[in-house]
């Protein structure tokens, strides 16, 4: 496909998510229609729409309109290129801008929903508009080395072999960087053998920071994939790992995972007794991970955050249940939002005494991962 191409291709794809529809949808079903788009053609439309995305407001400021039309010149124009360049008309490129197309302004702040920019600059504070900033680009890949199977070092050299480069973090050298090549991984051997797993800068430290030893028995209460717990299977021998999910479907890769990681987790519809650690990564507005799936941030209302908080307090209540006198509760969002944050810690810490905090730590897009909260509880 001609750049112009890729260009009409966007457009549409825009089109259908103004409709309504999820980018992902959109995404899938464009490429499936289109059978002549090689791999490279669906990246480079895929990286088109997600940039449009994360600067949906800004760029139909600057191409004149809400539209995928309107979005794409406005891209261009960011980029401080002339649109006039790729709307030619010609082959399958989109036809030639109209005098009035292309000639606005845009404030970049714009891009953060306007419903939500006071409780945004409210929970940011002083960082609010460079935090709204970073979220306009794109977030970079991370790795999270399996110490089970391999050190830093070895990790590296492997991707390496499939010419993927990758650096750890001064932070935490388990957390790899990608550099080159990131849509190699999925087939890369480091991946397929489990010496790495994909997961942001942010939740691993996160991880790292939690009080796990030798054969405790750890709660991943909320778990999903299983990110969680395979991030914490190798920081100490004998742990007794045990995975629940109101959604079991959502534990449907887990055992796979573990198995590739070379470690064992235990499913559990119905988790009984007492753990020393039980971690709640509970479901949240997705905020702090909005330049990866800009799409949300647009699909977000008042009702549904006002639906995620009640789901947060309720599921926090729960997890704190399963914990042992003197153990830990890890309460975590992937949002920046002080609601689903330090708000939900007052309130549960209101309510029970038995607990206290320890630790707090909010990670944003400043700090090079996505956006990422976590309170560290004890019970007395």
């Amino acid at each position: 496909m001609t750049p112009g191409a890729r260009i009409s291709a966007a457009i549409e794809v825009l089109d259908r998510i103004l409709a309504g529809q999820p980018a992902e949808q959109a995404l899938l079903r464009w490429s499936r229609a289109s059978r002549f788009a090689g791999s490279g053609d669906r990246a480079a439309v895929r990286d088109l729409v997600f940039d449009a995305l994360r600067c949906r407001t800004s760029h139909a400021a600057l191409g004149g309109a809400l539209t995928g039309r309107g979005l794409m010149i406005g891209g261009l124009i960011a980029a401080g290129r002339d649109p006039g360049t790729l709307f030619t008309g010609e082959g399958h490129a989109p036809p030639p801008l109209a005098p009035d197309e292309g000639n606005g302004s845009a404030d970049g702040r714009s891009d953060i929903p306007d419903w939500i920019r006071p409780l945004w600059d409210r929970s940011l504070g002083d960082q609010a508009a460079a935090v709204a900033q970073a979220m306009r680009h794109r977030a970079p890949v991370w790795l999270r080395v399996n110490m089970v199977k391999a050190t830093p070092a070895e990790a590296v050299a492997v991707l390496g072999d499939d010419s993927i480069a990758a650096v750890p973090d001064p932070r935490l050298p388990t957390a790899l960087r990608v550099m080159e090549n990131e849509r190699r991984l999925t087939q890369s051997h480091a991946y397929r053998n489990g010496l790495v797993e994909l997961q942001d800068l942010s939740p691993q430290l996160a991880c790292a920071a939690l009080p796990v030893g030798p054969g405790m028995r750890v709660l991943d209460y909320c778990a999903g994939g299983g990110g969680k717990s395979l991030a914490i299977a190798g920081q100490a021998d004998g742990l007794i790992l045990v995975a629940h999910d109101a959604d079991p479907a959502r534990m449907r890769d887990l055992p796979r995972r573990a198995e590739r990681a070379g470690v064992k987790v235990h499913i559990d519809s119905s988790p009984s007794g007492s753990f020393d650690l039980a971690i709640a990564d509970v479901p949240c507005s997705g905020s702090g991970t909005w330049r990866r799936a800009p799409d949300a941030k647009w699909r977000l209302t008042d009702a549904d955050l006002c639906a995620l908080l009640s789901v947060q307090a309720a599921i926090l209540r729960k997890a704190a249940a399963r914990v042992r006198p003197g153990g830990h509760l890890a309460y975590m969002t992937c949002s920046v939002l002080d609601a689903e944050n330090d708000g939900q810690v007052r309130a549960f810490l209101g309510d029970d005494p038995g607990f206290s905090q320890m630790a707090r730590h909010l990670w944003t897009p400043l700090d090079g991962g996505d956006g990422f909260f976590l309170s560290l509880l004890v019970r007395r």
